[in-house]
């Protein structure tokens, strides 16, 4: 189960890269980068309360899942991936 703040980011059709959360069916944010748009949802994330960020790689399968804590977090988790 997903948070309503967790955000997903994927390349689109046109080659950009989409960072949106995964309720909404807009995205948040274009980029001509995926680490442009991985860093702008991870301060999006930190900014909301914390979450969950997915990362789809080329072929559409999930790359990373990375748990971004709350930007005050005292006990920030311990499951990070990068």
């Amino acid at each position: 189960m997903f948070k309503k703040s967790d955000r997903i980011v994927f390349k689109r059709e046109d080659g950009k890269h989409v960072n949106k959360k995964l309720d909404s069916p807009k995205a948040s944010s274009l980029h001509k980068t995926q680490r442009e748009a991985e860093r702008t949802a991870r301060e999006m994330l930190k900014n909301s309360g914390g979450g969950e960020l997915i990362t789809k790689g080329l072929n559409g399968k999930i790359r990373s899942k990375d748990t971004i804590p709350h930007a005050k977090d005292p006990f920030p988790p311990k499951d990070k991936e990068n």
